[in-house]
């Protein structure tokens, strides 16, 4: 992959987790905050919990406003398949909260473009890999 796709690549990502975590983070908020939405029926009875919802969408937010701005360099392609399988991952793992939230189109639709991101960066790694290694 030349370097051309691969900031674009990186750039799309850091649009996908900018847009994703600000609707993240307004519906924790709206849930542990203010009792609306679609997170306050799993908060309602424990509304402390809501601090790794928060915690997770800012990060993920943090993560994206940052990868906004940096230089292209390979080494981002491994970090964001890591972010990305941790994420995709812990969907996976509580997916009853979709579930329970009725929120499954958005389950669906984040857990599949966090490991498509995952495919892509893999392969943009493998890529850039192998046009670093050709002889010129």
């Amino acid at each position: 992959m030349t370097p051309f796709f691969g900031n674009l690549l990186i750039r799309v990502n850091a649009g996908f987790l900018i847009l994703a975590s600000a609707g993240g983070l307004a519906t924790d908020i709206a849930g542990s905050f203010f009792g609306r939405g679609a997170e306050a029926i799993l908060l309602a009875d424990a509304p402390r919990t809501g601090i790794g919802f928060i915690e997770a969408h800012g990060l993920a937010l943090i993560i994206g406003v940052t990868l906004s701005r940096i230089a292209y360099s390979r080494t981002w392609h491994a970090f964001l398949a890591a972010v990305h399988m941790l994420l995709g991952t812990a969907n996976l793992l509580f997916w009853q909260f979709f579930i329970a939230a009725d929120v499954l189109v958005v389950g669906y639709v984040t857990t599949a473009a966090h490991f498509l991101f995952v495919v892509a960066h893999l392969a943009a790694l493998a890529g850039t890999a192998r046009l670093a290694a050709s002889p010129r």
